[in-house]
C-alpha cells in the first residue's frame, strides 16, 4: 500500500493533535508528522488515549522537507475554487474518489491539513498534486481537523499493496522547471504563465506518474526544442535521443 503521512500544519490546539493521533490509530495509519505544531503536554496525550506512541514517534519536519520527500501532496481544504478558470482550488476530489486515485500506487503519499483558523494558504495549496475536500453541508461546512483526518483516514484505511512507484518528488520538479523553460521558448504570454504552470501541475499530479512517463514528456520537449532550433532544411545535427532530464 502507499505509505501515507498525516500532515498537521500549524496546529493550533494540542487537543486536536491528540485527537488526530487517536483516530489514526483506529485505522490503522501510523505516520504522523507535525509542522512547526503548539506545544503538545498532557491534553494531547489525554485526547491521544491509547494512541500516545503516536504522538511520541511523530516527526517534527518543515513543510519543505515534506514536498521534498513525497511522491504526491495532497491539500485538504473547505474553501473551494467556484470555477474552472480558477485552478487554485479545482478541480477537488471526495475522500472516497481520492482512495481510487491512490490505491494502485507504491510511494509516499503526503496528506495535508492546515490551521483550525484558516486552513491552508494558497502557496502551500498551489504546490500540492491533488486536491481534497470533505462533502460537507452549506450550513456549516467546516470540519473540525481532527474529523477531517478521521474521515479521510477511513476512507483509506485497508488499501491494498500498491502496484507501482511514481516518478519521485525530484523528477516532477525537473519536469515541471523543463515545461517552464518550454514555455519561454515558445513565448507563452508572462501574464498566463502562472495559472498555465498551476493547471499543468494539477493535470500532471492527477495523472500519477511514473519515472519512465515523466522521461517521455521530457523527451516530447527535447524533440520539440530541437526542431525549433533546427527549422527545416537544417539536418546537420542529429535530433537528440529521448533519455535523461535537464536537471
Amino acid at each position: 500500500m502507499p505509505e501515507v503521512d498525516i500532515v498537521l500544519v500549524e496546529p493550533l490546539y494540542e487537543g486536536n493533535v491528540g485527537f488526530a493521533a487517536r483516530v489514526m490509530k483506529n485505522f490503522g495509519f501510523k505516520n504522523l508528522v507535525l509542522v512547526n505544531p503548539c506545544r503538545l503536554g498532557d491534553e494531547a496525550i489525554a485526547r491521544s488515549s491509547h494512541a500516545r506512541e503516536l504522538l511520541e514517534s511523530a516527526e517534527r519536519i518543515t513543510l519543505e522537507e515534506v514536498f521534498e520527500r513525497s511522491s504526491l501532496t495532497i491539500a485538504t481544504t473547505g474553501t473551494l475554487g467556484k470555477s474552472v478558470t480558477n485552478p487554485m482550488r479545482m478541480p477537488y476530489y471526495s475522500p472516497a474518489e481520492l482512495r481510487k486515485i491512490i490505491e494502485p500506487i507504491d510511494g509516499r503519499v503526503s496528506i495535508l491539513f492546515g490551521r483550525e483558523n484558516w486552513g491552508l494558504n494558497n502557496e502551500e495549496v498551489r504546490r500540492a498534486d491533488i486536491i481534497c475536500t470533505i462533502p460537507t453541508s452549506d450550513e456549516y461546512p467546516i470540519v473540525n481537523i481532527s474529523h477531517a483526518v478521521g474521515i479521510i483516514c477511513y476512507e483509506l484505511a485497508a488499501l491494498p499493496r500498491g502496484e507501482y512507484l511514481l516518478a519521485t518528488r525530484l523528477e516532477m520538479d525537473c519536469l515541471y522547471h523543463h515545461i517552464s523553460t518550454f514555455l519561454d521558448r515558445i513565448e507563452h504570454p508572462p501574464e498566463k504563465r502562472a495559472t498555465t504552470l498551476l493547471l499543468i501541475r494539477r493535470l500532471l499530479g492527477r495523472t500519477l506518474l511514473t519515472a519512465r512517463e515523466a522521461s517521455t514528456v521530457h523527451g516530447l520537449l527535447r524533440r520539440t526544442e530541437w526542431h525549433l532550433d533546427h527549422p527545416e532544411g537544417d539536418k546537420s545535427d542529429q535530433v537528440p535521443p529521448d533519455s535523461n532530464d535537464p536537471c
